[in-house]
């Protein structure tokens, strides 16, 4: 039962996803990290020094400062601020993969066969127009 296990555990296919998970986790502390210390500071700077992360509503009707007061006096809160920097975030993350993606596929398209414009005589095999009714090298006339 090991060595099934082995043979399994080190298919290409599951050391490709396993490679794929870590690597996908990585990206996404990038992508976290460049939305929440370099875009929406941006963007909260642009519409009047706001910081997305703070945006919330106090559930039990109490007015906070800030979410970190909230969260340590135990008010149940709805964290919309934090939400906007999550779709962002996938946003990044949905375009990134689509840019990669595409790329990918571009390098899989085999070149497509051109279309068949010419056939050989059957008399000289000269290379002569499909549509040919006679040979223009040896003038034989052509079957159909």
């Amino acid at each position: 039962m090991f060595k099934e296990f082995k043979e399994f555990a080190m298919k290409g296919s599951v050391v490709d996803l396993a490679i794929g998970v870590i690597i996908g986790g990585a990206f996404g502390k990038i992508v976290s990290s460049l939305v929440n210390d370099v875009i929406m500071p941006i963007i909260g700077g642009l519409i009047g020094k706001v910081d997305f992360s703070n945006f919330f509503i106090s559930l039990d009707g109490t007015s906070y400062s800030s979410l970190q007061a909230a969260k340590d006096a135990g008010a149940a809160t709805l964290n919309y601020g934090v939400f906007i920097n999550t779709v962002i975030e996938f946003l990044i993350i949905s375009f990134s993969l689509f840019i990669v993606i595409r790329q990918i596929n571009r390098f899989r398209k085999k070149d497509e066969p051109k279309p068949v414009t010419t056939k050989k005589c059957q008399y000289c095999l000269s290379e002569i127009p499909l549509e040919a009714m006679r040979c223009p090298h040896c003038t034989s006339e052509l079957a159909d």
